[in-house]
């Protein structure tokens, strides 16, 4: 018996090693960004929403589940969608520009608002800590999913407005994008549209300033939580490398084709649904 036993031990294939968790972690987590950016660009391109919206609530929960200090992951996502918004922009705003679709005087004056604003909004975030910043999201995600839900279209009223107008109407946007990661259409579209702007020309004057708001956000971020004792590895300020590769790589794919299925697609049914979600996400942060 002990000939046969030790005959079958010898001829049986040796058992394949277990994976390592700590080595099948970060390809979990590249997927999942890589997951976060083909939706976020999905929604960019067949709903006309930022990004950031769909980016902030997947980092939370990454960042949750590999267990960031509660002191920065909210911090850290809001920063890193912020700075995926400078990359996903430039191409957006650079293919309205082609299109004659960005009003560069409106631009301008609205841009100016909005800097100012991402620097108060990034000191803003800064005193304030992990759980106030998500309630302010979530406030901020459960008016986005009314809006849509909704389908409302604001009135034209005529009128871009005067430089002191714009201005301020930028800052008041650029404070609230910076403090909730987004980069401001959301927003910005419904005024210009409001003000009388055709709705081509709000969509691409709205692209092209996403580009300075997204990128003083990042920078205030980026100095505002500068040598964070509880910062994870990878993390320069408030901006997560890691999550801020996957996010944009996936991310800059996924609009292009996703603007080319929104003519081919159901669309109100769509935004519907993602409104929906949206609102199950808003509910969660805010209850949470």
């Amino acid at each position: 018996m002990a000939f046969y036993a030790q005959l079958f031990n010898d001829a049986a294939p040796p058992l394949a090693p277990r994976p390592d968790p700590a080595e099948t972690q970060p390809v979990l987590e590249l997927l999942i960004y890589l997951g976060a950016g083909c939706l976020a660009g999905a929604t960019a391109g067949l709903f006309g929403v930022g990004g950031g919206i769909v980016v902030v609530p997947v980092l939370l929960l990454v960042f949750a589940a590999l267990d960031f200090d509660a002191a920065v992951a909210t911090h850290l996502a809001i920063g890193t969608s912020l700075a995926t918004v400078v990359v996903t922009s430039l191409g957006s705003a650079r293919s309205h520009y082609q299109l004659s679709a960005v009003d560069v005087p409106l631009f301008l004056r609205l841009a100016a608002g909005m800097v100012g604003g991402a620097v108060l909004g990034t000191v803003l975030a800064g005193y304030l800590d992990g759980a106030a910043l998500q309630r302010l999201f979530g406030s901020f995600l459960l008016l986005v999913s009314l809006y849509m839900l909704s389908g409302w279209q604001p009135p034209r009223r005529g009128g871009g407005g005067g430089t002191g107008v714009l201005a301020g109407v930028g800052g008041g946007i650029g404070t609230l994008s910076a403090m909730v990661g987004v980069s401001g259409g959301t927003v910005t579209v419904p005024y210009l549209v409001w003000r009388g702007v055709a709705m081509h020309r709000a969509v691409g004057t709205s692209s092209a300033t996403a580009l300075p708001l997204g990128l003083t956000g990042a920078l205030g971020y980026l100095m505002v939580g500068w040598g964070h004792p509880q910062l994870p590895s990878g993390a320069t300020g408030y901006i997560y490398w890691p999550a801020f590769a996957g996010v944009v790589a996936a991310s800059l794919l996924a609009s292009s084709l996703a603007a080319r299925l929104a003519h081919r697609v159901p669309a109100r049914q769509l935004r519907r649904l993602f409104a929906a979600v949206l609102l199950v996400v808003a509910l969660r942060l805010l209850l949470s």
